[in-house]
């Protein structure tokens, strides 16, 4: 069995659904939202902790081009800034998409540390596993709202 292979299959697939997410989000559920909660402010979180937890550690992580400070928090109270586009969300998705084959190639697997020195005590394949599980989080919440709107997603379960 390849873990490198199912690591990159499940990423694609929950990109994919992320991307319907995004993609089908009429323009007032994307703005939608209690801050720092807002529906376009999920998806950028989703997105920019797929990115950044695919790297071998934080230090090795190099931001996407249009990112801004802050706006990946959803908690506490970070600036109230101007929304992202879907179509820029689309873009960092695509960014993303084409890039992890690439990364998670580049990960030690076998490490006993993830590289992030808030997640003490986890191996690299458990924060692997652990990402998955944030991006599908947060797909779940995003399609929650759009079915809220009669606005159905697909299940994507595998992808290569």
């Amino acid at each position: 069995m390849n873990v490198k292979s199912a690591l990159k299959g499940q990423y694609h697939a929950s990109l994919k659904m992320l991307r319907q997410c995004i993609e089908n989000c009429p323009s007032e559920v994307w703005l939608a939202g209690t801050h720092p909660r807002s529906y376009w402010r999920i998806a950028y979180h989703a997105l920019f902790y797929a990115h950044l937890y695919a790297m071998p550690t934080h230090e090795h992580f190099v931001a996407w081009e249009k990112t801004r400070k802050d706006v990946d928090c959803l908690w506490e109270s970070p600036p109230v800034v101007e929304p992202y586009s879907q179509s820029d969300l689309l873009e960092y998705l695509d960014f993303i998409d084409r890039q992890i084959d690439k990364w998670v190639d580049a990960l030690n697997l076998e490490s006993s540390e993830t590289g992030f020195p808030w997640y003490k005590n986890m191996t690299k394949l458990d924060h692997q596993i652990m990402s998955l599980r944030h991006i599908q989080g947060h797909v779940g919440q995003l399609s929650e709202l759009l079915m809220a709107h009669e606005i159905d997603t697909d299940w994507v379960g595998m992808s290569r």
